[in-house]
């Protein structure tokens, strides 16, 4: 089997960077033609403008609002509508009475709702269920034929909770009536029982008093469903984590509806939020360890929207809209068109530097930087797309700080090759040399920027996040564009005459980095550039440019060896000269 060359190596890795950015630009593209993406990245509030919303709390016991609910209440909310914190959402009190939310562009239904949601969230168990159509008005329930509670509930599966009241609300209840779907202005005591519909399923149900309280969830998310067998289903399941009291709690409740069997009403617990019932899965086992899973015809978004119900419905207080206005943009196109010169202007002064200091190698910088910038903005439209990221003006300044750390990079490699060269290396040899001692720098310069970005993101709120989040994705894509595209290219440009043999504008001259000539063998050494073998003194005759260079880079503990050394030769020239006379 033939062996693979560097150049060979080189090629191919170039190949798969290639590869790589053309199935980013296809996800993106196939996202812009049958999804909601787009080729341009998504803008924050502060440089599109968006909608803002005074939101106006509701406390359930008609007590005072406290500041810890309010801010509480903030947090919550500011999960619900940006949890990734990518989304550049602006969450904040106002006079401490009540809540502003500020989001980029024009929210959707789901986004209102889920801000309005209070945190009445429960688990009551299901007492009958029927269509969510009301029963037509000719043909009501006779009232002989009514349930009427024998005895007192003994748990909260009890039928003896439906009382003819409750029955007659049950079947007047419509379901398909777009006003019975709006969120319960007062809710129902947790003791007592309720009819809700099911807003997917358009079915109604009569459901027990509360079991088990939405403040009981330690955490919700969502993922493809597992058999019993621990192999991966292609379906979606919702994952619940109950906390340690209400683990038990749980076992109970699970143990009595499971005892009733599939095709019982009674088998199934309703989630309820705000009145409106989220879920009302059925009861396929005992679960004894608190993390229930709820299974069925999910798809990937019903999913992940229950678990982020479930995850952030423990809000203590509920909120209305008092008011909501259209804002413009805080900073507008002229803060961006001036945020974008100041990053052009960054990048002209890397690019003369690296022209200036590196020759034309200086033109590997330049496309490092291109492609690391294509990589840098498909990621960006693709998370648009996706995660719903929004660049902020504080994002840009993270892309503009980036462009120096990028070239950072670009330069320890360039620094390494020349001291291999400045020891009498080959080109080609000091490129492997050099990156095999670049690499460890470059790797652990770009950990120290991911954990700096993380540590930042984590810690803060708002703007700073974006801030954070563009600076640890540029540092990403800096390492990927080091190893997939500059040093392959350096591997192919040694193997060139224009840079193989130390042309001066190449930036790779030995005699002007103040290095040993190049060897020829037999005594002799070329000088780069030179067409004719000239002997060894002739050539260090030449090079006294290189010999001032290589002293200017000594150390100062190696020149003061330097100096001693040659003082202490001058003292033994002046002794022997003594002597000679």
């Amino acid at each position: 089997m033939p062996r693979t060359g560097p150049g060979t190596a080189a090629k191919r890795t170039l190949v798969w960077l290639g590869v790589l950015t053309a199935l980013l630009a296809t996800l993106l593209g196939a996202g812009a033609h049958w999804s909601t993406a787009s080729w341009s990245p998504r803008l924050a509030l502060d440089l599109e403008g968006g909608t803002q919303m005074i939101l106006a709390p509701r406390v359930q016991d008609g007590s005072e609002i406290t500041p810890e609910q309010l801010d509480q209440a903030v947090e919550i909310i500011r999960q619900r509508v940006d949890g990734s914190g990518v989304a550049e959402a602006e969450i904040s009190t106002q006079s401490g009475q009540n809540v502003i939310v500020s989001l980029p562009g024009t929210p959707d239904a789901q986004t209102r709702d889920l801000i309005q949601a209070s945190a009445q969230m429960e688990f009551r168990p299901v007492l009958t269920g029927g269509p969510g159509q009301a029963a037509a008005a000719e043909t009501p329930t006779p009232e002989d034929q009514l349930p009427t509670p024998a005895a007192e509930p003994q748990d909260a599966s009890d039928p003896n909770w439906i009382t003819p009241e409750l029955y007659k609300e049950f079947e007047a209840l419509n379901c398909l009536d777009p006003a019975a779907l709006e969120p319960a202005e007062e809710p129902a005591p947790a003791d007592e029982p309720m009819v809700a519909c099911e807003p997917d399923t358009q079915g109604k149900y009569i459901l027990g008093p509360v079991e088990v309280p939405g403040t009981d969830i330690s955490t919700a998310s969502y993922g493809l469903e597992r058999s019993q067998g621990g192999q991966t289903l292609n379906s979606w399941a919702v994952n619940i984590d109950f906390n340690d009291e209400a683990t038990e709690t749980f076992r109970e409740v699970t143990e009595r509806l499971y005892a009733f069997g599939q095709g019982d009403p009674r088998n199934q617990f309703a989630i309820v939020l705000d009145g409106q019932i989220v879920s009302a899965p059925t009861t396929n086992a005992v679960i004894p360890d608190g993390n229930p899973s709820i299974s069925g015809s999910f798809t990937e978004e019903s999913a992940a929207a229950l678990a982020e119900q479930l995850k952030y419905g423990a809000l203590p207080i509920s909120f209305e809209i008092q008011s909501e206005q259209q804002i413009s943009a805080t900073l507008g196109a002229d803060q961006l068109r001036v945020g974008l010169i100041a990053g052009l202007i960054g990048l002209l002064l890397v690019a003369a530097y690296s022209m200036f200091q590196y020759r034309l190698l200086g033109l590997v910088t330049i496309a490092s930087l291109v492609v690391a910038g294509v990589l840098t903005y498909l990621a960006i439209c693709i998370l648009g797309w996706t995660e719903n990221y929004r660049l902020s003006l504080a994002g840009v300044a993270g892309l503009i700080v980036a462009i120096g750390q990028t070239a950072d990079s670009f330069i320890v490699y360039f620094e390494r090759i020349r001291d291999e060269l400045r020891e009498g290396r080959g080109l080609i040899s000091a490129v492997e040399n050099g990156w095999r001692r670049a690499k460890r720098t470059v790797l652990a310069s770009k950990a120290v920027n991911l954990l700096a970005a993380l540590v930042l993101f984590f810690v803060a709120v708002g703007n700073v996040r974006g801030f954070a989040f563009t600076l640890g994705l540029t540092a990403i894509a800096d390492l990927i564009v080091v190893f997939l595209f500059t040093h392959p290219v350096l591997r192919l440009l040694a193997r060139t005459k224009f840079f193989g043999e130390g042309h001066p504008w190449s930036g790779l001259d030995p005699s002007r980095l103040g290095g040993i000539p190049l060897y020829r063998g037999a005594g002799r050494l070329r000088q780069p550039g030179e067409g004719t073998v000239k002997p060894v003194a002739v050539a260090r005759t030449k090079n006294k440019g290189a010999t001032a260079e290589a002293e200017r880079r000594l150390t100062i503990a190696e020149r003061r060896r330097a100096e001693q050394q040659k003082a202490l030769a001058g003292r033994t020239g002046s002794s022997q000269k003594e002597t000679n006379e």
